[in-house]
């Protein structure tokens, strides 16, 4: 296939995460977390090829051991996204699709969800969201946050209020911009890389979908998957 129409998935898988260490190894039903994350990979038609950005030479031992196509990444590099820019510079291709190591409840309609906007050619990049993102009216991000945006002040009940979902798309130029700016602000404030998009000025795109899933963050997080995942054949 062309890499003019290539769909390359990029897994960051980082050994050094703050808020559950070490999540990509954590077992699910007796395999690793990143198992079942690149297994539903796998399982995404539009996805022409799946490579492991590992961060550490652990994390790149256990893709080895189980065949997993994987690529060493440096451990300095600030976010998933560059993680992803570093896979970009060896494998060529017109999009490439940021899958947390930590969403093992991907689903194929996610992938067809945040591929989507592409038909439009000034769309560079894109997000899912589902039913704490604001959005203006033709779907381009205004801005992200942790806590749960925008604050109802009168407390009127008429604002949605929608979820992000930690799944972006990029085409290979606005990957390549993206990683020649250093973190911003707002990004080192909220901890989210996709602000260095917005205090830029590059537009991202929001995509809905109505397949949730669950991040895994937390212990808690953790035990909320394994529920689902243990009823499900590896």
């Amino acid at each position: 296939m062309s890499s003019s129409q290539k769909v390359l998935g990029v897994i960051p898988a980082r050994l050094a995460s703050t808020r559950l260490p070490r999540k990509v190894l954590r077992e699910i039903a007796g395999e690793p977390l990143l198992a079942w994350v690149y297994r539903a990979a796998r399982a995404c038609p539009q996805l022409d090829e799946i490579i492991i950005a590992a961060d550490s030479p652990v994390v790149e031992a256990l893709c080895r051991h189980h065949g997993w196509p994987c690529i060493l990444t440096s451990p300095y590099l600030p976010s998933g996204t560059d993680r992803l820019h570093a896979v970009s510079q060896l494998h060529d291709a017109a999009i490439y699709v940021n899958i947390q190591g930590d969403e093992p409840l991907l689903h194929p309609e996610h992938i067809t969800a945040v591929l989507a906007p592409f038909a439009k050619p000034h769309v560079d990049v894109t997000t899912l969201k589902v039913v704490k993102v604001v959005t203006a009216l033709d779907g381009r991000a205004l801005y992200f946050s942790r806590a749960t945006i925008p604050f109802d002040r009168d407390a009127t009940g008429q604002t949605q209020i929608w979820k992000h979902l930690g799944l972006y798309a990029y085409r290979k130029a606005a990957l390549q911009r993206f990683a020649a700016l250093t973190p911003s602000p707002l990004e080192q404030t909220e901890r989210l890389e996709q602000l260095r998009l917005l205090e830029n000025g590059i537009a991202l795109y929001v995509a809905e979908t109505t397949h949730d899933t669950i991040g895994v963050d937390t212990e808690a997080d953790l035990i909320r998957v394994s529920a689902i995942l243990s009823t499900r054949q590896p």
